[in-house]
């Protein structure tokens, strides 16, 4: 029993000493590898000021920390194999550096590399110029050289002699020119981007080739990539591996073949922006795995499918821009994971399909620009984490829902160009929305005091509706708005100077056509800072003297025409308009423009006689209406 037992622990801990393996590679000294990375590392530079304010948006790989005196297996970004101590895998992505790839062969001499990631950098170069060396990585498994200013062709070599790559990943660089048809030699690619390339093109023979021999292939975005020699019947041969084939704005045209969108594995579809697609969308089979589906601007035709009900794993659908027709179809509540439907700018008719307002996960709903009708419901049950509601554009009738103002995410609501009707009822609780537009409806009554609810609000669109009585104190507390627009309705009152001096953000304000609202510039002599403003526009309200905030510098519209200003305009009034581009103060009761010695309008467009209120220009000494088509004599003062 005693040997046994001996037996047992000699056995025992014969495994833990072989399954412990060998020590870690920091015990292990590899010179020649930790010099070829620090000579690497005197050939380029950093400098995060070329990312602006992107430059904190990713963790980045501090470089400067490699130091001879430490293991360079523990360097940031760096990885050794624990039996060798070679290094596999070099991490730099998004790390600031500048710099030739080849200005120093030392990189290459690391022969063990399985993964180099230099992406999101400003490495400059060929792929043909002095790079015999990085096709010497004959273990190299993994290649990301993306969103860099790498330019000129793409070497063949790369895909000849880089035979194990299984992900290549050269995106958002300037390379040009024809892809090699030996890229479909990389027999053992899982994943391969080439997107936003925008001047390198396939030609069909390539693309057939890639598709035939690619088998392992299960990521695929090509988005701008020129493919308008590609038959689209090479589609056909795909890898029924693949989950993501993205092909948006490839130029692609023809009846896009429906039997991809059936591939087993597919998660992601995105063909958006080839508009010289034909056909109609596929009706049935579906992968019924597809998350992501994008056919915006492809020019598609007919009816939506009511297959996608069957899409219970989908999360975005965008269909805008096409030339789709019909009725949407009522099948959407039950896509539980969607969160992004965005159907805009097609020519759908009908009523809005009800249970998409029920959706509980719904982030982004887009529906305008279409002919739908009828009214939004009464209720909702869903739309928690709605942060846009765009359904302008249409024809939805009925009045504002009560829950427009309730939902707690909801940032952006959009329903201009509409047939609402009625008011807009009490708001009752604070609300996260930022934006607000319901201009072009038939809405009544007044705009409700409890608009102070709306705390975070920076743009008003109210134009264009049947409102009146007076503006509420209130949206003056609204400290955040850029933008007021309550043009065009039946607005009545005062607006007051103190009042309109709180919106210190503001930048474009219009209030014109209101014909019972009128501007006090009492404490006119007080002098309010508006240090955005850019547009004012006030036609036709009354306004009987210059308020002082429209002296600022940065103020490029000012529009005060069919108002009831009297006098001149003193030097001291338009001291700060030196930023004006349009001015218009048509139809008032101006008699001269006091100090005015320099009048140019020279160069423009301008024809007819010269009005003899030039003449009055008592202090102008230089007038300039020169390379215009004037006639007639020109005016002497008066």
């Amino acid at each position: 029993m005693g040997s046994l037992c001996l037996v047992l622990v000699v056995l025992l801990l014969s495994w833990t000493l072989s399954s412990s393996g060998p020590p870690p590679s920091s015990h292990l000294c590899l010179p020649h590898q930790r010099d070829a990375l620090l000579h690497f590392k005197t050939t380029i530079s950093v400098d995060c000021d070329h990312y602006g304010r992107y430059r904190d948006s990713y963790p980045r790989i501090d470089i400067e920390s490699w130091k001879k005196s430490l293991d360079f297996c523990s360097w940031e970004g760096i990885k050794c194999d624990n039996i060798t101590g070679h290094v596999i895998y070099i991490h730099l992505s998004h790390s600031c550096l500048l710099g030739s790839l080849f200005a120093s062969n030392s990189l290459f001499q690391l022969h063990n590399l399985q993964w180099l990631d230099l992406s999101s950098n400003h490495f400059r170069g060929s792929l043909l110029e002095n790079t015999s060396s990085l096709f010497h990585f004959h273990g190299l498994q993994r290649l990301n050289l993306a969103e860099n200013l790498f330019n000129g062709t793409i070497s063949s070599k790369l895909f000849s002699q880089l035979v194990s790559l299984t992900h290549l990943n050269l995106s958002g660089n300037a390379f040009s020119g024809l892809i090699s048809h030996q890229i479909s030699g990389l027999s053992s690619l899982v994943s391969l981007d080439l997107s936003f390339l925008y001047d390198l093109r396939f030609d069909g023979q390539g693309f057939d080739m890639l598709a035939r021999n690619l088998t392992k292939l299960r990521n695929l975005p090509l988005n701008g990539v020129d493919m308008s020699d590609v038959a689209l019947t090479s589609f056909l041969n795909l890898s029924s591996s693949l989950e993501h084939l993205s092909l948006s704005d490839c130029q692609l045209y023809g009846e896009f073949p429906t039997q991809v969108s059936q591939l087993p594995n597919l998660k992601v579809l995105n063909l958006r922006g080839n508009e010289n697609f034909t056909g109609y969308l596929p009706n049935t089979n579906w992968s019924s795995g597809l998350e992501l589906l994008d056919l915006s601007l492809c020019g598609f035709k007919g009816s939506i499918p009511a297959s996608f009900g069957n899409l219970t794993q989908i999360i975005s659908i965008h269909l805008q821009g096409n030339s789709l027709e019909g009725q949407i179809p009522d099948v959407f509540g039950n896509l539980k994971k969607l969160t992004s439907l965005s159907f805009s700018s097609n020519n759908l008719s009908g009523p809005l399909p009800i249970t998409i307002f029920n959706l509980t996960k719904i982030t982004h709903l887009d529906l305008s620009n279409n002919h739908l009708e009828g009214p939004l419901p009464n209720h909702v049950s869903g739309l928690q984490f709605l942060d846009e509601l765009l359904l302008y554009n249409n024809s939805i009738s009925g009045g504002v829902p009560s829950w427009l103002f309730t939902l707690p995410s909801l940032l952006l609501v959009d329903l201009g160009y509409n047939k609402l009707i009625g008011p807009i009822d009490r708001i009752q609780k604070p609300s996260s929305i930022q934006e607000v537009d319901l201009s072009y409806n038939n809405i009544s009554d007044s705009i409700p005091y409890s608009i102070f609810y709306l705390v975070n609000l920076t743009e008003l669109h109210l134009s264009s509706n049947n409102l009146s009585g007076p503006i509420p104190d209130s949206i003056f507390d609204l400290v955040h708005l850029t933008l007021l627009d309550l043009s065009s309705n039946n607005l009545s009152g005062v607006i007051k100077s103190d009042m309109l001096s709180k919106l210190t953000s503001l930048e474009f304000i219009n209030v014109s056509s209101n014909s019972l609202l009128s501007l006090s510039t009492s404490g006119n002599d007080v002098e309010y800072s508006f240090p955005q403003l850019r547009t004012v526009i006030f036609y036709g309200c009354s306004v009987m003297q210059f308020p002082n905030f429209f002296q600022t510098s940065y103020l490029q519209v000012l529009d005060l025409s069919n108002n009831m200003i009297s006098g001149g305009i003193s030097k001291w009034e338009a001291v700060r308009w030196e930023g004006l581009l349009w001015l218009d103060l048509s139809h008032n009761f101006l008699t001269a423009l006091d100090q005015l010695t320099v009048l140019d309008l020279s160069k423009n467009n301008l024809s007819g006689t010269i009005p003899d209120c030039l003449g009055n220009f008592r202090c102008l000494r230089l007038l300039d209406l020169q390379m215009n088509n004037f006639i007639g004599k020109i005016p002497v003062n008066g």
